[in-house]
């Protein structure tokens, strides 16, 4: 049975958040890491190539303007962090999940998440070459747009992830949605199927699935001292700054 470390942080900090990613990706002697967490308070995550005026969100009326904004390390759409939940993994590029090409990668990871999603009753599936109802062109936002490794279900995006890979190491994050929000709109979410679905919740049962589809013992912990302190110096740098004036 492979060891691996569970961190899960509810309700952090958005920089922290994105600042501990990029600590443990770069660090090469980092355990293998499985992280939970969800974001206060509610967050915009911008893809690394993302211009402001890509993202129309960002400069919302009252209401329906985010509570904060940062920039991700990785590519990709604007993800609203709220009424979800965010996974990463971290780890050596070695590692057999990591295997073949990219794509198969991800089709691997979202395995995993169909099962626990299949436990809260919602049929999940791999997009493939379908046209879904949730694809929306000229918002930015991730879940408006999809890609043949996404998992949807009523005909609309509900997960979507994206990889860092740098120096040997991944970083493999991702957005469960358990429920919408007025800057999403109509993608698939959890609480269709199983309204009393929390983040949580949502965690506890994938944690389980995970261990059972690939034979690791997931053991909770927290970062250390050292990890900690990298992930707040590294923090600042993710904080948008032009958001914060403008607010």
């Amino acid at each position: 049975m492979e060891t691996w470390r569970l961190i899960s942080t509810y309700g952090a900090d958005p920089a922290f958040n994105m600042g501990l990613d990029e600590a443990l990706l770069e660090d090469p002697a980092a355990p293998p890491t499985l992280r939970f967490y969800t974001w206060k308070p509610d967050t915009l995550s911008v893809g690394y190539f993302q211009r402001h005026a890509d993202v129309p969100a960002i400069g919302g009326s009252e209401g329906r303007r985010p509570g904060a904004v940062v920039r991700r390390i990785t590519g990709g759409g604007a993800i609203h962090h709220q009424h979800e939940l965010t996974f990463s993994i971290i780890c050596s590029l070695e590692h057999p999940l990591y295997a073949g090409t990219i794509p198969e990668s991800y089709e691997r990871v979202h395995e995993l998440i169909a099962r626990a999603l299949a436990d809260f009753g919602v049929s999940a599936a791999l997009r493939g070459p379908q046209a879904l109802e949730s694809d929306i062109s000229g918002t930015g936002m991730c879940f408006h747009h999809s890609s043949a490794q996404d998992l949807v279900w009523s005909g609309r995006k509900g997960v979507g992830s994206a990889q860092r890979r740098k120096h040997g190491r991944v970083l493999h994050h991702g957005s469960i949605k358990i429920g919408s929000t007025p800057l999403e709109g109509a993608i698939a979410t959890v609480r269709e199927q199983a309204r009393e679905c929390t983040p949580e919740s949502f965690a506890m049962q994938l944690r389980r699935r995970i261990e059972e589809g690939l034979g690791w013992k997931l053991v909770a912990s927290v970062p250390d001292i050292v990890e900690r302190d990298r992930a707040r110096i590294l923090g600042a740098r993710f904080v948008d700054p032009e958001f914060v004036r403008r607010r």
